[in-house]
């Protein structure tokens, strides 16, 4: 019995780890988008702020696309890297001028 609850303790903890870092990406994500569109409406280089923005927040740009005056990003984190999980989480965001 003790070994059930401290392996159901052991996969809730991943589980948990792993929402708290889709939630970090997520608002990494939104963060550096916002920054992006700011950046461009501004004129200055959307994606290079998105990604000091994303760096800020603790996430890696792995992709930014300018169209117009809207920002979308896609960012990475870390993942839980416990009993066996590899994975990290990734997120995307999109930012500009209301239509």
């Amino acid at each position: 019995m003790a070994g059930v609850l401290v392996t159901l303790g052991a996969a809730l903890a991943v589980v948990v780890a792993m929402v708290a870092a889709h939630r970090a990406a997520q608002s990494a994500a939104d963060l550096a988008a916002l920054a992006g569109a700011n950046a461009v409406l501004e004129g200055r280089q959307g994606c290079a702020a998105a990604g000091e923005t994303a760096a800020a927040n603790g996430a890696t740009l792995t992709g930014c696309l300018v169209s117009g005056a809207d920002v979308a990003v896609e960012v990475r984190v870390a993942g839980p890297h416990w009993l066996g999980q590899t994975a990290d989480l990734g997120a995307r965001s999109r930012a500009g001028p209301a239509p």
